[in-house]
């Protein structure tokens, strides 16, 4: 059995990568954006947190998440956000993966893989390489050809703000190269 450890840090920030199952292509559809959306908004209401940066892919979610000062509590919100978009998306009568007979006994529904991948955001420097990949993550998989061409990224929102120029992204940064994974699917 595996063991997941987390690290937990009160009003830490945190980067996240969430699946659908099966790697269905649901995420960018009207009903997807819709009920993802929210899904955030409810959970936001009972948890407060910001999205500091997120991109929706065709199959998987990219985000960075800031908690309140003293507040540690990611993965309820990470599992009411994944509960309340598969609720949302199942009473509208929109179609599920098959699961195994164990899934369905533990709860298990084939819209999102369960649990999701983490990574404490360690500083400011960190922050940016996080934001860097998520921006970058729609080229990465070919989806546009210029970051900007991607509607639903943050990126809009960070060239507004100064972070970066319109036509940021015609090289892909160096977190792209590094080793780390980023619970990106294979």
């Amino acid at each position: 059995m595996s063991d997941y450890r987390r690290w937990y840090v009160p009003g830490g920030t945190f980067f996240f990568t969430v699946v659908t199952y099966g790697r269905r292509r649901i995420l960018v559809t009207d009903d997807g954006r819709r009920f993802l959306r929210q899904a955030i908004e409810s959970v936001r209401d009972r948890h407060p947190l910001t999205l500091v940066a997120n991109v929706l892919l065709p199959d998987h979610w990219h985000l960075v998440m800031q908690l309140p000062a003293g507040d540690q509590r990611y993965s309820i919100r990470m599992k009411q956000i994944k509960a309340e978009f598969s609720d949302r998306w199942l009473a509208a009568g929109l179609p599920e993966a098959r699961v195994t007979e164990s899934q369905r006994r533990r709860g298990e529904r084939g819209v999102w893989q369960p649990r999701f991948w983490e990574h404490t955001v360690r500083d400011e420097e960190d922050l940016e390489r996080c934001a860097d990949y998520i921006h970058w993550n729609p080229r990465k998989h070919e989806l546009v050809p210029r970051v900007a061409d991607w509607q639903w990224s943050s990126f809009h929102r960070f060239v507004e703000l100064g972070h970066y120029d319109l036509a940021w992204g015609g090289l892909a940064p160096k977190c792209v190269n590094d080793a780390d994974d980023w619970g990106e699917p294979s």
